[in-house]
């Protein structure tokens, strides 16, 4: 087996996630805590590229720990779901693995690039205008 870190970043809106994976046991950690402790929707959110690896691979033996920060809580589990992906793909290169992220879900391994549009001058907000009145 490999015996090395890699830390791998996903991005959601303005949350930034964090992945640190290392061979190990099969210990996930969201922010220093397991992620069996999130909310239902969340904790099965962070498993799903987890249990696909699990399906694909055979085994789990992988340590990772993800430190997320910015943005609101689903931004950040979004961001926290690809990092995790992204980063057992890179540890394995496997394939089979990609393969089977992209047919589950193409935003497992590919960043939503979409954001805010900045407001414009004189404006209130990015494309509303002020009314004008004619009396």
């Amino acid at each position: 087996m490999i015996e090395k870190k890699l830390v791998v970043s996903g991005k959601r809106k303005s949350a930034v996630a964090k992945s640190a994976i290392k061979p190990g046991t099969g210990i996930v950690k969201i922010n220093k805590m397991p992620y069996e402790n999130l909310r239902q929707f969340h904790k099965l959110m962070i498993s799903e590229p987890i249990e696909i690896a699990k399906n694909v691979l055979g085994n789990f033996d992988f340590d990772i720990s993800v430190t997320m920060k910015g943005g609101g809580t689903e931004g950040q589990i979004e961001a926290a779901r690809l990092a995790i992906a992204k980063s057992l793909v890179a540890l394995t290169k496997s394939e089979k693995l990609k393969k089977a992220y992209q047919e589950y879900d193409k935003n497992l391994l590919v960043a939503d690039i979409r954001r805010k549009e900045p407001y414009k001058p004189g404006d209130s907000k990015a494309r509303s205008k002020r009314q004008k009145s004619y009396r």
